[in-house]
């Protein structure tokens, strides 16, 4: 999973890279939401879609605008 992510932040330009760093660390510290299902998370010029999984953090889409 992890060279899966790496492979794909390889792609996406160094700014947009550490938004998404960014935001996936903001997710897995923030608190779990206490039902399952979809989540989103925002910056400037990227976001995530994520749902928790109970220690886990799947990211399902990973977006910028370029």
């Amino acid at each position: 999973m992890i060279r899966q992510a790496a492979d794909v932040l390889f792609d996406v330009p160094g700014d947009a890279q550490r938004e998404i760093i960014v935001l996936i660390a903001a997710v897995a510290e923030a608190p779990k939401p206490q039902a399952p299902g979809l989540g989103a998370a925002f910056s400037d010029c990227c976001w995530l879609l994520y749902t928790v999984r109970g220690d886990t953090v799947e990211i399902l889409d990973v977006g910028c605008v370029s």
